[in-house]
């Protein structure tokens, strides 16, 4: 079946676009995302105004950052919700208990998408140690900017708080307009939202790190980038850390910095 498109797009241009987006955000795409990454790149290509994908290459190899970031937001992939596999929330409030005793906590949430996920650790905190001025330090990050900003604005489509409880709804969240909802000033202060490519060679993150998030994110990389990632995330951790990651997610080959301990929840190996 032969398709019309507005832009020729060839093999060596699907090609170019895997190593690029492999060597600057370590997401591996298949043969199978070729439709969905010309679909998601000609919207680019009509913005700049270039011609063939060739021409919007050559833009991009000119270090334009600007662009650089859209194209990686085009390329990246978020679904997310608040409580997602709620049994990890379980065990962080678990976890929090425990470690409160001995020393100021740190979080980290490293794919935090539109923010749910960020929110779901920092509500979990509230109820787990007693309040919104536990001391709780949670940075969450993500390389895709635009979602970043809704992170950051915390408002929602009543669809996405609408599978919370109500008290979790009337503790957490005020009512906007239009059918949104807002998340309460005094939980988006417990968070620092910040853009980190997880390809980086260091993280700017201070201390030493009580959990990690990272789920359903390995998933776009190789096992060589996963690994590579995992061996950063280990010294982060304090030695009793917990690393969360996601359903279909498996770090058995990274058994040298980190061994399960539950269901997609790993520690340190030593």
């Amino acid at each position: 079946m032969s398709l019309t498109r507005e832009f020729s797009f060839t093999d060596q241009d699907f090609q170019h676009i895997r190593k690029l987006i492999h060597d600057y955000a370590g997401i591996a795409l298949s043969d199978s995302k070729k439709e969905l990454v010309y679909s998601r790149l000609a919207r680019r290509l009509r913005a700049t105004g270039a011609k063939t994908f060739a021409e919007y290459l050559a833009l991009l190899r000119h270090h334009n950052d600007a662009e650089w970031e859209a194209f990686t937001n085009s390329l990246t992939t978020n679904l997310t919700s608040f409580f997602r596999e709620a049994h990890h929330f379980d065990l962080l409030a678990e976890h929090l208990r425990k470690a409160a005793k001995s020393h100021p906590l740190h979080l980290w949430c490293s794919a935090c998408s539109t923010g749910e996920e960020a929110y779901s650790m920092a509500i979990t905190v509230v109820e787990a140690l007693g309040g919104f001025d536990a001391g709780v330090k949670i940075i969450a990050s993500d390389l895709d900017s635009h979602v970043l900003a809704t992170a950051r604005a915390g408002r929602y489509k009543a669809d996405a708080v609408s599978k919370l409880s109500l008290p979790r709804i009337e503790r957490y969240f005020t009512p906007a307009d239009a059918g949104h909802f807002l998340v309460r000033p005094e939980l988006q202060r417990m968070i620092e939202f910040k853009r980190i490519n997880l390809q980086d060679a260091r993280y700017p993150l201070a201390g030493q790190l009580d959990a990690i998030f990272c789920r359903n994110v390995m998933i776009y990389f190789d096992k060589d980038t996963q690994l590579s990632i995992l061996k950063k995330f280990a010294p982060l951790l304090r030695a009793d850390g917990l690393l969360f990651a996601g359903h279909s997610e498996n770090f058995s080959h990274a058994s040298t910095y980190f061994k399960l301990r539950g269901q997609t929840v790993y520690e340190k190996t030593a």
